[in-house]
């Protein structure tokens, strides 16, 4: 039986099986990214693709792009690229907020060569190793506008970066005296109903890099290849039951795969609408007052948040808002706790689908079933045309053998959609399990009906002397309580254990809880008592990255300076101490003495510790 959109009911495993029966390239006639958009304009020519609310909030003027119009300008941007000379294999960086241009960039630069999208929050030292990193030799960025540092940042990269061809402002005149051109000016002279190039785009072409990785470090570059960003945007659609009446909410950053796939490419290939709502998506506080009135005023059916996201709804009322026309949200980006699945569900009476992927896999592997049991905690049944499975890999990195139901091991990802690799080779390595088999470096398990549950992964787990602890375990319990919106635990720093857990905590506004109120909760309702944190730090906001998700590295370097700083002044050592990455060491604490002359007892106080450090 199809749905009203025509396509297939996944409610089990087997019904996954049997659509993998017909071959993927027999399911849809689109071999580009490209072809996606010029069917699109064939089949829906005057629907709306898009609609754009400039501020964010629900009483905007939308700015309306129909299909036919997103065809046209994704055409008109290739033809613009070409004409600046990127061709294949070229990378054409964008450091653009959540726009339309934003989208003309993305499919017009895969059109003509490769688009290399940059998380505009970085710092433009970072920016340019990216650039360098992918040899991208051309930048589009926004120009200024109040509120913004994206101009200036892209000005000081041009001087960082003196091999740097051409530089196109967005929402700018340009400055062509200084080699700066207006991309919106530019884009008029260029025709949209034809490609102006030669181009046979093969399925095996690299068309995009993302950078994977937090706000800190240098990010490793992921490249995708036509075939990838093809498949998914089809399964997406599919999956996810979109047609020509779907809308959905788009408030993720537009440099991160989730953003681009599941609530761009994805809805696109079904005829769907989306709504940018405003530039800075999700980070605005106005789309997060007037998101409720929003979904009211499109008829929205469906949205892509991460777990902060969710929790920050729930505090927002609904008040008179019909919201009647969602049928659910999506959740992947970072595991959900269940108690916030079962508070906003209760709250909102929208049901979340959970799901899990990666940016090396194109974004989706797998996805609570729309049709069949929804299993709270889980991360549902793989995605047709992908074996995603836990397995066994022993030191060196190989697979030794697929996980018995119930048992933990790696997650293991073969498909089409999987990258072919790291740009930068030095991060390559353990990454294959065997050719072609992914590992992921997440832990989970398999039951028999083949749901997925992910139990955490291999670099968050706290190891308590020798005892192996999932954080999930503290973090689901902290949820419970009722004072409790976020919460994140890691591994601090101990002589004699290694490592101890402690949570960091994000209070709901207008609630009260003492450190140790949660401590003791958690204390009470954790059956493995290794498990139970020793401590509980409540922050006014936990640190996250530009998508929203929790970054615990952050809170790592909160845990080991505090660790730090009470050793150093248990042995009266006067210092500042400051923790973070280090490009050859990893993590290490530098300790800057007010006595020099104290150097020689930092060792005695801090040597005994797992984590590195030095005397700045």
């Amino acid at each position: 039986m199809l749905t009203k959109n025509g396509h297939p009911r996944f409610a089990t495993l087997a019904d996954i099986e049997a659509y993998e029966r017909v071959p993927v390239w027999q399911r849809f006639t689109a071999r580009s990214t490209y072809d996606i958009f010029r069917v699109g304009a064939e089949k829906w020519g005057k629907r709306p693709a898009l609609h754009f609310l400039p501020k964010g909030e629900a009483a905007d003027a939308a700015v309306t792009y129909t299909y036919r119009d997103m065809f046209e300008r994704v055409t008109r941007t290739a033809n613009m690229f070409r004409d600046l000379g990127v061709g294949l294999g070229d990378p054409i960086s964008y450091l653009l907020p959540n726009l339309p241009e934003t989208h003309f960039a993305i499919w017009g630069g895969e059109t003509a060569g490769i688009v290399n999208a940059i998380n505009p929050l970085l710092q433009p030292a970072q920016i340019v190793e990216i650039m360098r990193a992918a040899k991208s030799k051309r930048l589009i960025a926004l120009g200024p506008v109040p509120g913004s540092d994206i101009w200036d940042k892209a000005l000081e990269i041009r001087k960082l970066m003196p091999e740097i061809e051409t530089v196109l402002q967005v929402m700018g005149p340009g400055d062509p005296k200084n080699g700066v051109l207006s991309f919106d000016e530019l884009l008029a002279k260029y025709p949209g109903d034809r490609l102006c190039f030669e181009r046979k785009i093969e399925l095996d072409d690299l068309c995009s890099y993302f950078h994977t990785g937090g706000t800190t470090g240098a990010p490793k570059i992921a490249p995708h290849r036509q075939r990838g960003e093809v498949i998914m945007g089809h399964m997406m659609g599919v999956l996810t039951d979109l047609g020509p009446d779907d809308v959905l909410i788009n408030g993720l950053p537009l440099f991160h795969v989730n953003a681009v796939v599941v609530t761009g490419l994805g809805p696109w290939t079904a005829g769907a609408s989306v709504v940018i709502a405003g530039s800075a998506g999700f980070r605005n506080p106005g789309l997060i007052r007037d998101f409720w009135k929003i979904v009211e005023r499109f008829k929205a059916t469906t949205f892509s948040a991460v777990p902060t996201i969710y929790a920050a709804l729930l505090n927002v009322p609904i008040g008179g808002a019909d919201v009647s026309s969602l049928r659910y949200g999506i959740c992947g980006a970072a595991p959900m706790p269940v108690e916030v699945i079962r508070n906003f569900e209760a709250a909102t009476g929208v049901t979340i689908l959970e799901g899990y992927g990666l940016t090396e896999g194109t974004t989706a592997s797998s996805f609570n079933p729309r049709d069949g049991e929804r299993r709270i905690g889980s991360i549902g049944l793989r995605i047709p045309y992908q074996t995603v499975k836990p397995g066994l890999v022993d030191d060196a990195g190989h697979f030794v053998r697929d996980c018995k139901p119930g048992e933990i091991g790696t997650i293991l990802i073969s498909a089409e959609t999987v990258f072919p690799g790291y740009l930068q080779e030095q991060h390559n390595k353990k990454l294959w399990a065997a050719p072609g088999l992914l590992n992921t470096g997440d832990l989970g398990r398999i039951d028999a009906d083949g749901y997925l549950w992910l139990t955490g992964r291999a670099k968050d787990l706290i190891i308590r002397g020798g005892h192996n602890i999932d954080p999930s375990i503290i973090e689901e319990t902290l949820h419970l309580h009722p004072a409790v919106a976020l919460a994140a635990a890691v591994g601090r720093p101990d002589l004699r254990a290694g490592e101890l857990p402690m949570a960091y905590v994000q209070l709901k506004p207008g609630a009260t809880a003492s450190a140790d109120e949660l401590r003791d909760f958690a204390k009470a309702k954790i059956v493995e008592r290794a498990a139970a944190p020793v401590e509980i730090v409540i922050l006014e906001r936990i640190p996250v990255t530009a998508v929203g998700k929790i970054f615990k590295p952050d809170l790592r370097y909160l845990a080991i300076k505090a660790v730090c700083e009470a050793a150093l002044g248990e042995a009266k050592i006067a210092a500042r101490v400051a923790v973070g990455p280090d490009p050859t060491l990893g993590t290490v604490a530098s300790v800057a003495l007010d006595n020099p002359g104290d150097a020689l007892q930092v060792d005695a106080a801090l040597g005994g510790y797992a984590f590195k450090y030095k005397v700045a």
